[in-house]
């Protein structure tokens, strides 16, 4: 068990994390699922350890991206990848946090490492998406500066979505603009 004041670590991904990132994803991917939509779900698991979690390093390396993960107390308890999307941007990937973990602000510090890697690899801006069903995920991304840019209802499973109707919400960042710069831009005048 995990403590209330526990503290973690976040690095890159080594192969010895492959067992436990699929742990989590499944464990996180089953808690989402809603009614009638379990099928639907173990299908989009199934496709997804297959086509990427099961081969992270070298899925990533071809997205020209990168997967970090959080440890406490020897065990993971959050992850996230990032891959290239278009000339200028990073797609946020997989952000997971464990149920035990959550409401501690592993999420928050999750993205945060997300952003300024996404600096460090010389991108200006943070691409992601979430489903309705991802009620704090929603609120983290809405709190940390990122912008609504589109809305759709995916019907189809894909690599990135179960499909089934579930609405679907695409966020972006600016990396470029500072915090100070968009509080001040937020108030009125």
């Amino acid at each position: 068990m995990i403590g209330n004041d526990t503290k973690w670590t976040i690095r890159a991904f080594r192969q010895s994390d492959t067992e436990e990132v699929a742990d989590l994803f499944i464990k996180v991917n089953r808690l989402l699922a809603p009614p009638g939509m379990e099928a639907a779900f173990e299908a989009y698991i199934q496709r997804s350890l297959a086509e990427e979690i099961e081969r992270i390093e070298d899925y990533y390396s071809e997205h020209k991206g990168l997967f970090h993960v959080a440890e406490s107390e020897g065990c993971l308890c959050g992850m996230f990848g990032l891959e290239q999307s278009g000339t200028d941007a990073m797609e946020l990937r997989r952000m997971y946090v464990a149920p035990q973990m959550r409401g501690k602000g592993l999420g928050r510090t999750l993205l945060a490492r997300a952003e300024a890697l996404t600096v460090e690899v010389g991108r200006a801006r943070l691409v992601l998406s979430t489903s309705a069903i991802q009620e704090a995920a929603l609120a983290l991304y809405r709190s940390s500066g990122y912008i609504l840019s589109a809305e759709k209802t995916a019907q189809t499973e894909s690599l990135k979505t179960v499909g089934g109707g579930l609405r679907r919400f695409y966020f972006e960042k600016d990396l470029t603009v500072s915090p100070q710069h968009l509080q001040s831009n937020s108030k009125a005048p």
